[in-house]
């Protein structure tokens, strides 16, 4: 364990310090004296920065990446935040008064949770500079914290409390505990379930002396741990693995418990690591590793193995003892403070920097030293000594490189030593670097140098010394590359994978993948290429013939691939992430073709990278920097065969059949000597199209017929006719077809199928391949169907088989008798008979006679009409035989109506009405379907239904007087009109006094201007005015209509009165007119009616300003009765038919609006708590009162008020003295009355001024509710939610009534309220537009002036 430098300063004057690691990185390590300042230090131990603080520092935390240190003093409220990535320090005020406690960053976001001595709390967040202050979280001290993954914050103070709170500061959870708390942590504890569940645990130091672990789904029942008094005091603990919980006490003593339940508080290890003393434990998740210092030696364990003691480092010097210790996130370095404020760093992991180049590896095995070897073929290990840490490794035949940032540091290797070359300087910080014999290729910053390591002595041309990609005018980026002997390999972002041949300086090859190519992995010879794309797919592609085949299983972990270097294994490669390496085969020729296939994984020990596979062993590089081999699961049979039993030798031999290692499989089959083994040898070596290995073995395990059949055909060249073959063999049929049709003879694919009987397929392959042979399969496969039952398809292949060819006479009459029977069968027996009948054979026709008998096909005539599918002639001869039964079966498939009318008077005559009614439906007989449904089966309804779907006259009739039977005369009126009856209709309602059905019934039919006559002369007789005057209406008798209605007494809805407008409104008559406004005025009786009807009738006039004027007199008296938004809204909806009319619109009218709106505008803002809008309103209303005779005090009372919370104090002033006079005094409301008079007499004049805004006609800055420009002269058009005038750069306009507001505050009032406060229709905030050219609006204004 090596010492990587000490820290030592006479200003932290011998007293122990405080230090972090920057988190993640690990880069900097931050340190506070008693000098009160910070320094801060980078990995190698020079000082970065120094920052000065007001006092003491009480706490400093990295953010969780690293870029942020933020630190507290007992002085200052300001927290200080240095940037690690500028190297500044900002300051950020706290604004809490008292001194802070305590910080803590979250381990998920910007939020930075900040304590204080009395409890208060701040969550600050970095990105949006948001501050939330949560006063009196604790009442005293808050001394402890940390935060879950899901950003809730667990608090501890010295009120013996801890608190669990959101992100926003809220709490949702706290306990009580017995004593002060320290080193608070949130985990997860031990469960059975195997699901991962959240950090739902908070653990905490009680006292000093008891472990209390809090879960918060279940805080009624805390665990509080104890421990033996002899261990002292909880120094430290940790939470690691499954559930458990390393402690360290004060008394040197080193714990491990676990936390589930079952075994909750039990000690699964302890140690005694320290004599007398114990200061502090450190774990480290990256390493593995646990640690614990105390006295002047620190002692570091396997986490694996707690009993393994991976080292003990000794600080003989220190003899005030350690204090301290911590490791970087990595792992990488370990920091440890002792208590006369020194502090030391270990290297603890070495960073993992290798390459290996054929046999030959080199690796990193100390910070500046690299060592290289040659296991294969033994020789002895060099040692290089290099003059910086590399940050990369590359090895080449006869060189080595190693280098940092964006330089290189080349060696030459000789037979027994090193020397170093020359460094190269790239223009970018080099990412990789590979090395043939003469050439190395450095990737930076997506672009690749390819130069030579050596160019002295070499006769080499210029041009050929270097040379950079991509070329100045391609755009990709290259993500990786390889070097092989011969070519430069690469690939880019653009998914193109590029050949370089070296020899020739030029591209000889590129591939296009779909996605970009992160890594590529070429074998020794370059001729297969494995790669790793964006989506962290695994294929491999063969230059050779441009194929590429998807690694199949591949895991998205994979960091990379190394190819066999074992020269007989071409095709084994193996994929490797940080737990396992996967091996795979690639098999190039197979009957199958090449394809990949997965031969299994082997586990891989923590934290080792492979370099080298050589023949199934697996060298891999240590953190330690060593180099370790292992030999993969699937390479077993690579030991002595005779050391294993069957069953083991059987897996051996799936391996070794995976990979092609068929030598290794005979002598593992010789051992077993079991024919299934041979048999599993034999189809491998067919699969992989190894002929004559196939033939040793089925000649050694004894199978005469498979090597007659392979000696026939080992000869033949063509690869696929061979593969076709050797498919048949293995019993593949489907792919030997296909590799039959892919060869020089296709026909083989036929003759195999109608060998098997597949003659399903066989007949598809001749229709291509020999079409005078289908007539002869179809006849063996409708044979085979026909067997089966499935006759249908067996008709057809019979027919099929037909040649028509006296040649082959017999087999057309085997096919002529095949399609009588299944024609007979099919239910085609016409065509069966005669098929039986031309045929000579007398067993056919006894055949068919059977099968016909059994179909009880008994009359020979109707049996031939039935089966020939003539239903309506087989009907015909059953009506005839007076077969009812046989008919009733067929008459679903009966198409012919008179078949179904001759049943159906047959049913009606035997008395089955159900069954005559269906028939007759059939025939579209509708009036004997009716007649039979009212006159015998007594069902109604169904007959109303049939009429009102068929709108049969005849039928309706006899609905008609069905009800007239029954008494149910408004049934009947009904039904007469339907038949168009109306005259015998209208008698029956005079007789029965139903003329109100009647009524009902011809008003929604379209009847004629006679029929509406009569009515109305009826009702008229029956002094019925309303309904008189509503036909007199619908027949065009204006006059009468209009004398009817006004006789018509009164009701609530007045709908008579809303008649009479309409009637007036179609006449347009202007007697009538004059007549109706004559009634409305009271002219005849003294009593005017409400004004809204005459609004109303100047509106179906089209008298539009007639109607203004109504309206402004109607919202008068809505004003006088004190009901302002009912005149609000009569207005509104004048105005705005006005606007639609293009009518001029009097500025009484716009003024009243305005007004009546501006009062409405209080309710709202006062509502939302905007006082100084309610205020500026109540202001112009208590300006216009009279137009509010009503409500006269309580409104000026409401300014008084609102304009007092608003500042407006010498506005309220002037409205409390005009309530001060004697009319109003008495009327003011009693709890407002003292304070009002208090304010007349001390009068203060104080006023907030009104903020001036631009005229939109003028640009003249006026107060923004001033509505009279006193510039331009103009009305200004004002704003429908706050009642100011309207500016250019902030016009909207509401999308249902067009009235014009302020784009940024109607928006806002749209958050509370969903509604128009002009229309009161409902608008969304997306539908509101920003108007940037309102010229167009301020021309209407100017026309409505």
């Amino acid at each position: 364990m090596k010492q990587v430098f000490c820290l030592y300063e006479k200003a932290w004057s011998g007293s122990p310090v405080q230090f972090a690691w920057q988190k993640t990185l690990g880069n900097f390590l931050a340190v506070i004296g008693s000098d009160h300042s910070v320094k801060i230090f980078d990995r190698h131990g020079q000082k970065r920065n120094e920052i000065s603080l007001p006092g003491n520092c009480v706490g400093m935390d990295w953010d969780k990446d690293g870029d942020t240190l933020a630190i507290i003093t007992d002085k200052s409220s300001t927290i200080f935040l240095w940037d690690a990535i500028t190297n500044k320090t900002s300051q950020v005020d706290s604004g809490m008064r008292d001194a802070m406690s305590f910080l803590l960053w979250s381990r998920v976001g910007a939020l930075l949770a900040v304590g204080t001595t009395k409890g208060n709390l701040l969550i600050y967040n970095r990105q949006t500079s948001r501050k939330i202050s949560v006063l009196g979280k604790h009442t005293k001290r808050i001394t402890c914290g940390c935060w879950s993954i899901e950003n809730l914050l667990a608090l501890g103070g010295e009120d013996k409390m801890i608190t669990i709170s959101n992100q926003e500061g809220d709490t949702i959870r706290q306990t009580s505990i017995s004593s002060e708390p320290s080193d608070m942590q949130f985990s997860v504890m031990k469960t059975d379930e195997r699901v991962p569940t959240r950090e739902s645990t908070v653990s905490v130091v009680v006292g000093k002396k008891t472990l209390f672990l809090f879960n918060l789904n279940d805080p009624d029942n805390p665990i509080d741990l104890k421990f033996q008094q002899p261990y002292g005091n909880i120094v430290s603990y940790k939470w690691y693995g499954d559930g458990y919980i390393m402690i360290g006490f004060s008394q040197g003593c080193f714990v491990v418990i676990s936390t589930h339940i079952r075994e909750i508080g039990q000690e699964v290890f302890q140690a005694h690591n320290h004599k007398d003393h114990l200061s502090s434990i450190a774990i480290s998740q990256s390493l593995n590793k646990a640690a614990s210092c105390g006295d002047n030696c620190i002692k570091i364990h396997d986490l694996a193995d707690m009993r393994e003691m991976y080292a003990i480092i000794n600080l003989d010097d220190e003899n005030k003892g350690v204090d301290q210790m911590a490791w970087t996130d990595d792992g990488q370095l370990l920091a440890v403070s002792t208590r006369r404020g020194s502090l030391h760093v270990f290297l603890t992991k070495l960073p993992i920097l290798g390459d290996a180049c054929s046999t030959r590896i080199a690796y990193l095995t100390s910070l500046l030293e690299v060592t290289i070897a040659n296991h294969v073929e033994s020789e002895l290990p060099v040692t290089v000594s290099v003059e910086v840490e590399p940050s990369f490794v590359a090895i080449g035949v006869y060189h080595l490189a190693v280098g940092m940032n964006n330089r290189a540091w080349f060696y030459a290797l000789g037979e027994n030593n090193v020397k170093k070359l020359k460094d190269v300087e790239y223009l970018g910080t080099v990412a990789s670097m590979h090395l043939n014999s003469d050439y190395a290729a450095a990737l930076f910053e997506g672009k690749v140098q390819l130069h030579m390591i050596e160019s002295e002595g070499l006769d080499a041309q210029e041009e050929r010394e270097t040379r950079l990609f991509p070329a100045d005018d391609d755009k990709y980026r290259i993500l990786c590359h390889a070097l092989t002997s011969d070519f430069l390999i690469y690939g880019t972002d653009t998914g193109v994978i590029h050949y370089f041949f070296i020899e020739d300086w030029q591209y000889v090859n590129e591939y296009r993948h779909s996605v970009s190519v992160r890594k590529v992995f070429p074998d020794p010879n370059g001729t297969r290429m494995a790669f790793i794309d964006d989506k962290s797919d695994g294929f491999v592609y063969c230059p050779v013939n441009d194929r590429v085949f998807e690694i199949p299983d591949f895991s998205p972990t994979i960091k990379g691939i190394l190819w066999e270097n074992w020269p007989m294994d071409k095709g084994v490669f193996v994929a490797f992430d940080d737990d396992k390496v996967y091996t795979y085969v690639f098999h190039k020729d197979t009957i199958q073709g090449s394809r990949i296939i997965l031969a299994g994984g082997t586990e891989v020990p923590y934290s080792h990278k492979p370099l080298l596979l050589y023949n199934g062993e697996l060298t891999c590089q240590t953190p330690s920097g060593k180099t370790n081999s292992i030999y993969l699961s699937t390479h077993r049979f690579l030991g002595n065969l005779k050391d294993f039993g069957p069953d083991m030798l059987r897996q051996m031999l799936t391996q070794t059949l995976m990979l092609k290692r068929f030598s290794e499989a005979w002598e593992i089959c010789s051992l077993l000597n079991d024919q299934s083994c041979w048999n599993e040898l034999a189809k491998a070596c067919l699969h992989h199209m190894e002929v004559d290995f196939a033939i040793r073995v089925y000649r050694t395990s004894g199978n005469a017929g498979m090597v007659m059949s392979l000696e026939q055909v080992k000869g033949i060249e063509d690869h696929n006719l061979l593969a076709g073959h050797l498919a048949m063999f293995t019993n593949d049929f489907n792919l030997a077809q296909d590799l039959y049709l892919a060869s020089s003879c296709p026909i083989a694919a036929l003759e195999m199928r109608k060998d098997l009987q597949h003659w399903d397929k066989a007949l598809q392959l001749a229709k291509h391949l020999a079409p005078d042979q289908i007539p002869f399969i179809s006849k063996e496969y409708a044979v085979q169907l026909e067997f089966m039952g499935d006759y249908v398809n067996a008709l057809a292949h019979y027919e099929k088989g037909i040649t028509g060819n006296s040649k082959y006479q017999e087999h057309d009459e085997v096919c002529l008798a095949g399609v009588a029977q299944m024609s007979i069968r099919m239910g085609d027996v016409r065509r069966g008979v005669n098929q039986a009948i031309k045929h000579p054979s007398r067993l056919l026709k006894r055949d068919c006679g059977a099968i016909l008998e059994n179909m009880k096909q008994f009359s020979e005539a109707a049996q031939l009409y039935e089966k020939g599918q003539y239903y309506d002639k087989a009907a015909s001869v059953y009506i005839r035989c007076k077969n009812w039964a046989k008919v009733g079966e067929l008459l679903p498939q009966v198409s012919s109506p008179k078949i179904h009318l001759q049943y159906a008077k047959a049913k009606e005559a035997d008395g089955r009405y159900t069954e005559a009614v269906i028939a007759y439906e059939h025939a579209k007989q509708w009036d004997s379907v009716i007649r039979l449904y009212l006159d015998h089966l007594n069902n109604p309804e169904k007959a109303v239904d049939i009429v009102r779907e068929t709108q049969s006259l005849e039928g309706a009739k006899m609905v008609a007087r069905f009800f007239l039977r029954l008494g149910d005369y408004g049934s009947a009126i009904q039904f007469l009109v339907m038949s168009k009856c109306n005259n015998e209709a209208f008698t029956l309602a005079q007789q029965h006094n139903k003329m109100e059905i009647y009524a009902d019934i011809i008003s929604s039919e379209s009847a004629t201007n006679e029929d509406y006559q009569s009515i109305a002369l009826y009702f008229e007789a029956e002094k019925k005015h309303f309904q008189a005057g509503k036909f007199f209406l619908l027949c065009g008798q204006y006059g009468r209509a209009l004398r009817h209605f006004l006789q018509s007494p009164s009701t609530e809805d007045n709908l008579a009165m809303e008649m009479a407008i309409e009637t007036v409104g179609r006449a347009k008559d202007e007697a009538l007119t004059n007549q109706l406004i004559d009634y409305l005025m009271g002219e005849g009786d003294g009593m005017p009616q409400d004004a809204k009807y005459l609004f109303r009738l100047y509106m179906a006039l089209k008298q539009h300003r007639e109607a203004a004027r109504t309206a402004i007199i109607i919202a008068r008296e809505e004003q006088c009765s004190g009901n302002y938004r009912n005149a609000r809204d009569v207005l509104f909806s004048m105005y705005s038919e006005l606007k639609t009319q293009k009518i001029k619109i009097s500025s009484e009218m716009a003024t009243n609006l305005m007004i009546l709106h501006s009062y409405i505008l209080v309710k709202i803002h006062v509502k939302r708590g905007d006082h100084m809008k309610g205020a500026r309103m109540l202001i112009r209303v208590a300006n216009n009162i009279s137009k509010f005779p009503s409500h006269i005090v309580p409104i000026l009372t409401s300014a008084v008020i609102e304009c007092h919370r608003a500042g407006l104090k010498n506005s309220a002033f002037s409205f409390a003295a005009m309530l001060m006079r004697p009319e109003y005094r008495s009327k003011i409301d009693p709890k407002y009355k003292k304070k009002i008079e208090t304010m007349v007499r001390r009068r203060d004049t104080s006023e907030i001024e009104e903020p001036t805004t631009a005229c939109p006609y003028c640009a003249f800055q006026l107060p923004e509710c001033e509505l009279l420009c006193p510039s331009c002269k103009n009305n200004l058009p004002y704003c429908i939610a706050t009642g100011r005038h309207m500016v250019r750069d902030d016009w909207t306009v509401c999308p249902h009534c067009d009235f014009p507001a302020l784009y940024t505050e109607f928006k806002s009032l749209l958050q509370t309220e969903n509604v128009c406060p002009m229309c009161s229709e409902r608008i969304n905030t997306v539908d509101l537009k920003k108007i940037n050219d309102c010229t167009e609006y301020l021309k209407l204004e100017d026309e409505d002036q």
